[in-house]
């Protein structure tokens, strides 16, 4: 006689086997979620568990998961990132049409990639080298 094959549990995804089973679905407004992603976003957390840190009186989740970003550092980078690639762009075309290049303005491009380093690392909260 011929065993029957063992039936073995399929194994689960990892977010079904998370130990929070429950889930909680609240309702805002556009400004009252813009101000708890503000307030979380602050605090270097994911919305939910931000959430959760304050519903269950201040009790942080084990990790941190997103770093807090300043905004208003990434918009500034954004703006170097535009000046630097218009350099780039007359550097080449200048080479292209067979000119000398110029120290000055590749010095300077250099420069301002060194500015828009620094800038992402503050603005993710590193501390540039």
């Amino acid at each position: 006689m011929s065993e029957a094959p063992k039936k073995t549990k399929a194994k689960r995804s990892g977010s079904e086997t998370r130990q929070r089973s429950k889930r909680l679905t609240i309702r805002l407004t556009e400004a009252e979620y813009a101000e708890i992603e503000t307030a979380a976003d602050r605090a270097g957390l994911a919305v939910g568990s931000h959430g959760r840190a304050m519903l269950l009186n201040g009790r942080a989740p084990r990790a941190v998961r997103t770093p807090p970003v300043d905004r208003a550092a990434l918009a500034k980078n954004l703006g170097l990132l535009g000046r630097v690639g218009s350099n780039v762009n007359q550097i080449s075309r200048a080479l292209n049409f067979g000119e000398q290049h110029d120290e000055a303005a590749l010095a300077k491009a250099l420069r301002e990639i060194g500015e828009m380093r620094d800038a992402l690392m503050a603005a993710l909260g590193r501390i540039p080298a």
